[in-house]
């Protein structure tokens, strides 16, 4: 391809300047005054956009644009590059949910969130000693669903053949590519285990006893002849759509499946300090299929919000907007950032005690305007310490009483406090700011998370947030070079919760894709890494981008991205251990030093983080009245990059 047609972001580092803080004054709700900086440009054309967490992902899924391929080729060949090039934090046994747009067809979720095996019962886990899911090793494994979930929309939304998807992921596995620096410190925190426990692992990412090292080409063989024996089986069994299903049988039945049971049954030391087998199946893998279903939405100021559904935590995002008042205070202040702390609680509140794949969701009452107008009064002057979930209904909430509450004088761990969710950002040792996959105190390992949109010429649009299956979540399979997921943790192991374990149900996601249209034509896809903190910046983000519509000729995507972030944890985490921190917010160092003084003098617990640690955004967008396409990419750990042309 001609890449002097490809337009890319330009490589400038955000400066840690204190003095250079995005935070814009604003006149009522949409009128801007003062200028924003940005360290990046928003990219527009009308090609093609792709934004990604790698730019090997990025510039991956604007080749197949390039090739004639639409969004969904495109997407999908992006998310089996993210596996090889950011190993540590998704893999083919994660999982990956989906917001599409075809252009002119209706938005769906694609759902590729696999549930509890059939064995994975809390008699079982509780016969075994354990109050909660381990966050490592194969009992924590549902089935994996991210490989159904791409297969899926491939053969229904794509033009390309599986070959043509899986030769960038089988290039950069086979051939190798130089890795990002988080690769090598993630498998060094980890070095131990793989050496003496997790040997499988040391194969592929200790070759020769070296980590991963940026510069240096780092290979996964055995994952290039993984996809080389499935394309080769799949091949002259007809047209495209027939190999794309005859993949899904070997995945499902093949020497993929094979290859997944006989790991879940070996033997694996755990967060938990013993050496537990899994319950996975062949059946487990046999009857189970990604799917389609309608998103979440919630209409606010003019647009749309879709989500998936409360499976998912993404319809806190919708519960945070539907808890905001009419006129909203000054953006970038403190009354702002207040409000939108103590609307997060209350909606995370709810999310802890009504959300759920065991249950019956009230999702209709939770977004319902009586229940949001009787929860809003609970918001004062003041930073509430209690978890405090509503009665949608007139239901009574029940909740775990097993998530951990941090002391108030317990240390901050170097790598954020536990209940943080999956971690984002990389980070430098002494942060106290939530950074990529790390050891807890506990001797726990943590994932994150991968991200991508891509928009086209034609106006289909995507949003897929993959994870899972991270390289520290469960040995490699020796046979496939990529390890089981670990998403089990998020279930809790209390009878009758809507999130309680259930066999042949899904644990409640973190994972949140989001997409946004205005006067009900798809307009904006966006998403971010960072577990329990998903939904909270990309509330920010859309909020910014709302505030600023109109500016600089269109929606402001990288001034929204580079804007100050925070985040709370004043809810039981989704990761294992669980944890909790009460009043705590964790805000970045450009934040205006007043509003920090605000904040504490109104009782939150501030924690002043690295000028660059919170969030890893990327968005996508489609003007529809001039068909003009952008995209923006998130500087943070100077990683992730928008493509497009």
């Amino acid at each position: 391809m001609d890449l002097s047609r490809v337009t890319r972001t330009p490589q400038i580092p955000p400066r840690a300047d204190p003095e250079r803080r995005p935070i814009w004054p604003m006149s009522g709700n949409s009128e801007v005054r003062g200028r924003m900086f940005t360290t990046r440009p928003t990219l527009q054309g009308t090609f093609g956009m792709v934004s990604s967490t790698h730019w090997l992902a990025s510039q991956s899924a604007m080749a197949v644009l390039e090739e004639g391929g639409n969004a969904y080729d495109a997407a999908v060949a992006a998310g089996f590059v993210l596996h090889v090039v950011e190993p540590h934090l998704n893999g083919p046994g994660g999982e990956v949910p989906i917001i599409l747009a075809p252009a002119g067809g209706e938005v769906r979720v694609l759902c590729g969130q696999g549930v509890a095996p059939a064995g994975a019962t809390i008699e079982h886990y509780k016969g075994l000693g354990l109050d909660l899911v381990p966050g490592t090793g194969p009992l924590a494994a549902a089935v994996p669903g991210a490989f159904d979930a791409w297969m899926l929309l491939l053969r229904d939304y794509g033009t390309k053949s599986l070959a043509d998807v899986l030769k960038y992921a089988i290039g950069y596995a086979q051939d190798g590519h130089a890795p990002v620096e988080r690769v090598g410190e993630t498998v060094e925190t980890v070095r131990e285990l793989f050496e003496t426990e997790w040997v499988s692992s040391a194969e592929v990412y200790l070759p020769g006893g070296k980590a991963p090292r940026p510069g240096e080409l780092f290979r996964n063989p055995a994952l290039a002849a993984t996809w080389k024996r499935l394309i080769a089986e799949v091949s002259g069994t007809g047209d495209r759509v027939a190999q794309i299903e005859r993949a899904r049988e070997v995945w499902r039945g093949g020497f993929i499946a094979e290859a997944l049971v006989r790991q879940s049954g070996r033997p694996t030391l755990d967060t938990s300090g013993e050496r537990h087998t899994g319950t996975l199946t062949a059946a487990d893998l046999a009857s189970w299929a990604a799917t389609y279903e309608a998103p979440a939405t919630y209409d606010w100021q003019g647009w749309t919000l879709c989500k998936a559904g409360p499976w998912s935590q993404g319809p806190v995002l919708l519960q945070q907007l539907a808890l905001l008042p009419p006129e909203l205070p000054r953006y970038g202040s403190a009354d702002y950032v207040h409000l939108l702390i103590e609307g997060c609680k209350l909606a995370m509140a709810d999310r802890e005690a009504w959300y759920g794949d065991a249950a019956e969701v009230p999702l209709a009452e939770l977004l319902s305007d009586a229940y949001n107008a009787e929860r809003r009064v609970l918001v004062g002057h003041k930073a509430s310490y209690e978890l405090r979930p509503g009665s949608p209904g007139g239901r009574t909430p029940r909740m775990s009483g097993h998530a951990r509450v941090v002391a108030a004088d317990e240390p901050e761990p170097a790598f954020g406090p536990p209940g943080a969710g999956e971690p984002t950002v990389a980070k430098s040792p002494l942060s106290p700011v939530p950074g990529e996959p790390d050891i807890a105190a506990d001797g726990g390992t943590r994932g994150d998370t991968c991200h991508l949109d891509v928009v086209d010429r034609w106006g289909n649009m995507i949003a897929a947030t993959p994870s899972g299956g991270w390289l520290q979540s469960n040995p490699v399979v020796p046979e496939l070079g990529f390890p089981l997921g670990t998403r089990l943790q998020m279930a809790w192991l209390d009878e009758g919760l809507p999130n309680s374990l259930t066999p042949g149900r899904r644990p409640r996601t973190t994972l949140t894709p989001s997409l946004a249209l205005r006067d009900q034509v798809p307009v904006l896809a966006f998403g971010t890494p960072g577990g329990d903190q998903q939904d909270q910046w990309q509330t920010h983000f859309f909020l910014a981008v709302v505030l600023r519509s109109g500016v600089r000729g269109g929606l402001d995507l990288q001034g929204a991205i580079d804007a100050p972030n925070w985040h709370n944890d004043s809810f039981p985490g989704s990761f294992y251990p669980r944890g909790t921190r009460p009043g705590s917010v964790t805000v970045e160092s450009r934040t205006d030093p007043g509003v920090v003084e605000e904040l504490r003098r109104r009782g939150h617990d501030v924690l002043v983080g690295e000028a660059w640690s919170e969030g890893r955004l990327c968005a996508v967008a489609r003007d529809p009245e001039t068909g003009v396409l952008s995209a923006a990419a998130n500087p943070r750990g100077m990683q992730g990059y928008a493509v497009g042309r």
